[in-house]
C-alpha cells in the first residue's frame, strides 16, 4: 500500500469515528456537520442531516452546489479539505437508514417537514497527517529537516 493510500485508509477510519466536520459552500458559511458514512467502503457520498431553514439548506434549494468540507480527527494527527458537490436528497428510505440516536436528538422526528438529508460527492482531497509543530522541533533538535518527513506525511486523493 502507497504511503497516499495509507494516509487516506487513516481518513475514512476517523471520519467514521470522529465524525464532526465543517460543511460549506457560498452563499452558506462553513459549519460543524455530523458526516455519516453509508456502508463499509472508503467512498462517498458523505451524507449530513439539515433543515430546509439553515443557510445551506436555502443554498441548496435552488441548485446543487460547489462545496467545501474540512476535518481534523480527535487526536490531532490527521486534517482533511476536501471539495466536491452538495445537493440536497428527501428519500425517506435513505432518511430511515441513516436515522440514528445521535441525529433524533437535534430534529423533530423523521417525519419533520423542515429535515433534508445533505449529500456530499467529495471528489478530491488534500490529506495532512502528524504535522504537528512539536514533531518538527524535536526533528530540528535531532538535526533533521522536518520538510523531508512531511512529504511522506501528506498525501492528494480521488475520492468520487
Amino acid at each position: 500500500m502507497t504511503d497516499a493510500a495509507k494516509i487516506e485508509e487513516k481518513f475514512w477510519k476517523h471520519l467514521r469515528s470522529d465524525k464532526t466536520v465543517f460543511l460549506g459552500c457560498e452563499g452558506a458559511p462553513p459549519r460543524p456537520m455530523t458526516a455519516i458514512v453509508d456502508g463499509d467502503h472508503n467512498s462517498g457520498p458523505l451524507w449530513f442531516f439539515g433543515t430546509t431553514d439553515s443557510d445551506l439548506g436555502r443554498v441548496l434549494a435552488a441548485n446543487n452546489k460547489p462545496g467545501m468540507m474540512t476535518f481534523v480527527n480527535k487526536g490531532w494527527d490527521l486534517w482533511a479539505s476536501a471539495s466536491g458537490t452538495l445537493s440536497l436528497d428527501t428519500d425517506p428510505a435513505r432518511v430511515e437508514r441513516l436515522w440514528n440516536p445521535a441525529v433524533a436528538a437535534w430534529y423533530d422526528g423523521k417525519d419533520d417537514p423542515k429535515l433534508r438529508l445533505i449529500r456530499f460527492d467529495a471528489r478530491e482531497a488534500e490529506l495532512w497527517e502528524d504535522g504537528s509543530t512539536l514533531a518538527a522541533g524535536i526533528l530540528s533538535l535531532m538535526g533533521r529537516d522536518p520538510k523531508d518527513k512531511a512529504e511522506d506525511k501528506k498525501a492528494h486523493v480521488r475520492l468520487d
